[in-house]
């Protein structure tokens, strides 16, 4: 029997509002019977085992009256028979339980995840009755995505070894099997690899053979050797740092001997010492500290340098080892990428629970930094990891370079099939063979497709990551992604960071306002002053948080009040390394305003996780504070909170600080903070808003107990929280003040910006600060130039008249666009291709308040509508997504951290760095890259020219030229070294490329590669081809006897004309390129007695030889030199025109 939803929704007698009332009320009171369906196996081997059981992971609704079947009597939804025909497709895996006391399970799904998963179910019931089952089919999955997992140390690991993945890590691409299959599948995926094996393995028929075997073969095999063996020693590396990392010995409680990483299970309780790598996703459960606390490192995860405090969970800190391996029980979400953010629980004797957050954790490489020890309990393995799930393959660039050469290389695959065509019907069709000898053609001609280009090229890349790495102007600069040099002297559009990119990210607190009168580093002595009299102001003193008065206070009060809040309200953590006092904390801004109360006599003396205490310079007394509750910064949230108990007076304060966007609501009313927060961002000030509350004990204590139920929730535990928290105390705070911190520009910050902006590179700064703060700094970094309009657009939200803010931009094509996040989000989903076709011709575009994924949004968008090449700067972890979207990433090695730097392709110290990048190297990587490409193709182009005289004037016969070794030599030792030896060539001196910065232009335009500059070389190849074959054939014969003579002389034109053609093309000579040219001819004559099977050595010996071969190389490379030489003083190069300027 089943039901339509026609039917369903005729049913008017039953009111749906009392049915919504009736089932939302039934939701909040749903039970699940924890053993229902358990079954007990009692045999010998599985003691106290619950064995396999039918629980769905998949619960699916298809209809009302299908799913009354599944309701028994008492009210609770059964499981579905798995061999009903009618059920939901099951998932096959199943859950084994481990009684390990009473009836509680191991691991798997506990009986209030299903309780969730149910209600969630329950709900979708609910949503689709009420909307008439309208086009309502859906499922709700209790997948590993929705479920958490069950931990019991001692017994997990022993009873679900198998259910984890295992920690062994593995970063190899290959092993003994898969090496050869995948290498050969990467390599022959591409059309020319595949096109040349074909060739060689033709040789193979007899009716297509053509000279030796070893001539197709050897090129090809000596390529694939390369390959291979980059590859092999690449992964042999990475296989050795997988060993080092699987291999080290932890502690294991319960275990008599270490255990290497790689066998560790989830449930195992390591003990941590100081420096060591953290080998899996842990709970801390006790520190050496009494106070629970351990610091970590976590830059090889996030990038970030400062440590990070982590605390053991208050119920575990003091249990004995029996207690932690016997008797409690950790309760872990599902695995998840987010490394900020983690849910869990963990219960002592089955009564006593405590929340587990992100300040319980110790995830994977991470180290511990602190001193003692600590013990953790591993809850992910493998590839479950934070660590590991963050860890994506790169991605493999291609650069525009090679993507031009591929199209150049498509022409000449043209090119080949279509002289072999007409060299077949020339010679007429009535040959019934025909088709087979366009086959020989083809193989005859292969040479102009070079299969030497591939591995020159590659070769070249590893020249110019060698080249930069050793760059002493921009030391400690790093290649990591060697396959697009070139690309550096293609961009057109750069993408900067503002904080730590263009600024120094070294933070120095200028200002505080406090309403009514403002105090800068100029006047710190009249803070010091007040500050000095604290202790002594008994009225109303700030030592103790008194309660302000109803009257105004005086200047001395109210500054002792911002400054005492200033030196509580953070997150920074003195510690003593070496003797010497240093401060850790995430954010730099935090630390300034530390030192900044340091400096005027109120220091951070000491802090541990429950106190904290004050050292009043002066009068050298301690002032010491509970911290009751710490609400830690996060980017969603803007601000910082924490709760302070004053043992003095017995008084309970709630201190708070944070961006101006979300304190405006929070703080009470007042007329000045706006004003005030708009004046220090026009002077480049990062603001903060400082405000507090006072708590009465009461309130204090409903709070806390509230905000702990909530803490302890598996279910939108963090919406709970934020709700307790605003409910009781984000609201009506008094309004202490607001500080300016200030972040100064990086060295040379203004200059290179100046030489980027006129090479023609446009720049793009995308920064989360306020408006007016990236305007200040964007005109003090020069981003805009004196006098230029600057077009600003904020604050639009819908996209009725919002296109009409960009027409002044259409017409001033010179102004700089400044707009804001919300505005730029509002562009990017109603009117993307309008929005990018205005704003992409501007030479300055400035966003503010952008979030990562905006970012990352705009670096795609811009290289799809423009197809422009776009280089992204960063040096955050809130840069990383823009940095991977780039064509050419940059990461600057920072104080936010290494995460910027680890994800870029190339990373630098310091932004002006960049201008060596793109303007020297850039230019000599295109500019080699693109004549190297050209030569090689050159080589190969000449000596199928030579092949196609000599088969046109016999008779068209695909008889090949040059045989067995002339082919791989010709390729490999006589003429390769010195044609590679342009990788070291550059046309300017380095300074040139800075004096002269428009120079970097005609790279851009692509004018070093080009249609036009191909047909030049394949018109150069086609007449000198045609000269060395053409008076080869005059100076002896076609006749079979002369054929050696020939071939002797035909040859060696063709290698002497490549060595004269490459010292023709080089702009400055170096030893290098002295000796390639040397020691190659040396090896070419050395090698001539040894071609006696090729060569008519008696002719060689001859002067008659060597009359005709100087006669040969002037008539193909004189008028060639001569023409040049001409065009060059008719349209003399940029280049050209600023050496001959720059030698006046």
């Amino acid at each position: 029997m089943s039901a339509s939803p026609h039917n369903l929704n005729s049913r008017n007698s039953v009111s749906l509002d009392s049915f919504e009332n009736s089932f939302d009320e039934a939701l909040d009171n749903i039970e699940i019977n924890p053993v229902r369906g358990y079954h007990i196996d009692n045999s010998l081997n599985n003691s106290n085992r619950i064995t396999d059981f039918d629980i769905d992971e998949n619960f699916e609704m298809r209809s009302v009256l299908e799913d009354e079947e599944h309701f028994d009597n008492d009210g609770h939804p059964l499981m579905r028979d798995r061999t009903r025909s009618n059920a939901s497709t099951l998932n096959s895996r199943y859950n084994k339980y481990n009684n390990v006391s009473g009836s509680r399970s191991v691991t798997g799904y506990t009986p209030s995840t299903i309780g969730v998963g149910l209600k969630k179910w329950f709900v979708n019931v609910k949503t689709a009755i009420s909307s008439g089952w309208k086009d309502y089919s859906t499922s709700v999955a209790l997948g590993d995505e929705h479920t958490e997992r069950e931990v019991h140390p001692g017994t997990t690991q022993v009873y679900d070894r198998h259910r984890f993945p295992s920690n062994e890590v593995s970063n190899a691409k290959y092993n003994a099997v898969t090496f050869l299959p995948t290498l050969l599948y990467e390599q022959f995926k591409f059309f020319f690899n595949l096109y040349f094996l074909l060739v060689a393995l033709s040789q193979a028929i007899p009716a297509l053979r053509i000279g030796y075997l070893s001539s197709y073969v050897v090129p090809l095999a000596f390529v694939l050797t390369v390959t291979m063996a980059k590859e092999a020693s690449d992964d042999i590396q990475r296989r050795r740092r997988d060993r080092e990392s699987n291999m080290e010995l932890y502690e294991v409680l319960g275990r008599p001997r270490p255990v290497a990483s790689k066998d560790l299970k989830v449930g195992d309780l390591i003990k941590i010492s100081k420096g060591a790598r953290v080998p899996a996703d842990l709970i801390l459960l006790q520190s050496s500290e009494p106070s629970g606390e351990a610091f970590i490192k976590t830059d090889q995860l996030d990038g970030e340098t400062d440590w990070k405090l982590r605390i053991a969970c208050t119920l575990t800190q003091n249990l004995n080892e029996d207690d932690l391996l016997e008797k409690i029980t950790i309760t872990a979400s599902a695995p998840e990428k987010s490394i900020h953010s983690f849910l869990g629980r963990v219960t002592y004797k089955d009564t006593n629970t405590s929340g587990l957050t992100i300040d319980n954790t110790l995830w994977a490489n991470t180290v511990l930094a602190s001193s003692g020890f600590c013990i953790g309990c591993v809850i992910y393995t493998g590839r479950d990891t934070r660590q590991a799930m963050n860890t994506t393959s790169a991605k493999v660039k291609t650069g525009l370079l090679e993507l031009e050469i591929n199209d150049i290389s498509k022409i000449l695959c043209a090119c080949v099939f279509i002289l072999s065509i007409l060299l077949v019907v020339f010679a007429g069709l009535h040959n019934d063979d025909w088709y087979v000898d366009i086959m020989r053609y083809l193989i005859l001609f292969s040479t102009i497709i070079p299969v030497s280009l591939r591995v020159n090229l590659d070769l070249a890349k590893s020249v110019y990551a060698h080249q930069i790495e050793h760059d002493k102007t921009i030391p400690e600069t790093i290649v990591r992604t060697s396959t697009i040099p070139e690309d550096l002297g293609r961009i057109e559009y750069l993408l900067s960071d503002k904080t730590g990119t263009l600024t120094q990210n070294d933070m120095q607190l200028k200002k505080v306002h406090l309403g009514n009168v403002s105090y800068t580093t100029e006047t710190a002595d009249i803070v010091s002053d007040y500050i000095q009299g604290m202790i002594e102001s008994k009225n109303d003193s700030v030592t103790n948080l008194g309660p302000r008065s109803t009257t105004r206070k005086d200047a001395a009060t109210h500054v002792i009040d911002l400054i005492t809040t200033l030196a509580i309200c953070h997150n920074v953590t003195p510690t003593f390394e070496d003797d010497e006092l240093t401060y850790q904390a995430a954010s730099p801004d935090e630390i300034a305003i530390v030192k900044f109360t340091e400096s005027v006599g109120l220091s951070l003396f000491k802090r541990d996780r429950h106190s904290m205490s004050l050292l009043h310079e002066h009068s050298g007394t301690i002032l010491n504070y509970d911290v009751l509750t710490m609400f830690p910064f996060n980017s969603d949230t803007k601000r910082m909170g924490i709760i302070v108990y004053d043992k003095q007076k017995d008084q309970y304060w709630f201190l708070q600080k944070g961006a101006d966007t979300v304190m405006n609501r929070i703080v009470a009313n007042n007329d000045w903070l706006e004003e005030e927060t708009g004046n220090m961002a026009r002077e480049g000030l990062r603001t903060l808003v400082i405000g507090r509350k006072k708590l009465t004990k009461k309130i204090y204590e409903q709070f806390k107990k509230e905000y702990e139920e909530v803490s302890a929730s598996m279910y939108n535990r963090e919406q709970e929280m934020a709700n307790t928290i605003s409910k009781y105390l984000e609201h009506d705070l008094e309004l202490l003040g607001l500080t300016g911190v200030e972040d100064k520009l990086q060295k040379d910050v203004k200059s290179s910006i100046e030489l980027l902006r006129n090479a023609g590179i446009k720049i793009w700064m995308l920064t989360g600060d306020k408006v007016e703060t990236a305007r200040c700094v964007s005109i003090s970094a020069k981003l805009i130039s004196r006098g230029q309009y600057v077009h600003v657009v904020t604050k639009l939200s819908k996209p009725e008249g919002a296109f009409n803010q960009l027409e002044y931009l259409k017409v001033n094509k010179n102004a700089c666009l400044l707009i804001d996040g919300e505005s730029l989000g509002m562009f990017l989903k109603y009117y993307r291709q309008e929005f990018f076709d205005v704003v992409v011709h501007l030479p300055t575009v400035i966003a503010c308040r952008c979030t990562p994924q905006q970012k990352a949004d705009v670096a795609l968008i811009i290289r799809e509508l423009t197809g422009k090449r776009v280089c992204c700067i960063g040096d955050g972890g809130n840069d990383v997504s823009m940095i991977q979207c780039a064509d050419v990433g940059v990461g600057i090695v920072g104080k936010e951290g290494k995460q910027a730097s680890l994800a870029a392709d190339f990373s630098i110290t310091q932004f002006c760095h960049l201008t060596e990048l793109l303007l020297w190297h850039g230019r000599n990587s295109y500019k080699r890259s693109a004549k190297l490409a050209q030569f090689v193709m050159h080589r190969g182009l000449i000596i199928a020219i030579c092949q196609a005289v000599f088969s046109v004037c016999s008779q068209f016969e695909p008889i090949a030229l040059y045989q067995g070794w002339l082919m791989v030599g010709y390729a490999t030792c006589y003429t390769m070294a010195p044609v590679f030896s342009l990788t070291l060539d550059h046309d300017i001196d380095e300074s040139l490329t800075k004096m002269y910065p428009e120079l970097y232009k005609d790279l851009t335009e692509g004018k070093s590669l080009s249609y036009k500059t191909f047909f030049v070389w394949v018109a150069l190849s086609f007449y000198q081809g045609l000269v060395i074959q053409g008076f080869s054939q005059t100076f002896t014969s076609l006749a079979e006897i002369d054929f050696t003579k020939m071939v002797a002389i035909g040859f060696t034109a063709l290698i002497f004309n490549e060595l004269i053609m490459v010292a023709l093309e080089i702009y400055t000579w170096n030893k290098t390129m002295i000796i390639t040219e040397i020691v190659t001819l040396a090896i070419y004559v050395f090698s001539v007695p040894f071609l006696g099977e090729y060569f008519d050595l008696k002719y060689i010996s001859t002067l008659k030889f060597i009359t005709e071969l100087i006669l040969i190389l002037v008539v193909s490379i004189f008028p060639v030199w001569l023409t040049k030489a001409i065009y060059r003083r008719l349209n003399l190069p940029s280049y050209a025109k600023v050496q001959e300027f720059s030698t006046v």
